[in-house]
């Protein structure tokens, strides 16, 4: 079992109104050293495979096909680990 984070961002081209939103917040609070305020998702996948190389395919195949929208988002797997399982009494 493996563990995948990624990170799912929209593309530099595409607004992002809810980073936007999220700068003029912080700059409201005085934080005017924040700039260019970007959103994203984070995902952790829990993965049955046989290595992590083939748990980080899975992780592409899963954000290519539905996590992230290709005309919008970019995604980056972040790590992936192996998880410890549980041993059972």
């Amino acid at each position: 079992m493996y563990r995948a984070l990624v990170r799912i961002t929209l593309r530099p081209s595409i607004l992002d109104p809810q980073g936007k939103a999220i700068e003029r917040a912080l700059h409201d609070l005085g934080q005017q050293a924040v700039t260019g305020v970007r959103t994203g998702k984070h995902i952790e996948l829990a993965i049955q495979a046989d290595s992590a190389d083939d748990a980080a395919a899975a992780a592409r195949t899963a954000c290519s096909t539905l996590l992230a929208n290709p005309v919008t988002e970019d995604f980056e797997i972040l790590e992936v680990t192996p998880v410890q399982e549980a041993a059972t009494a």
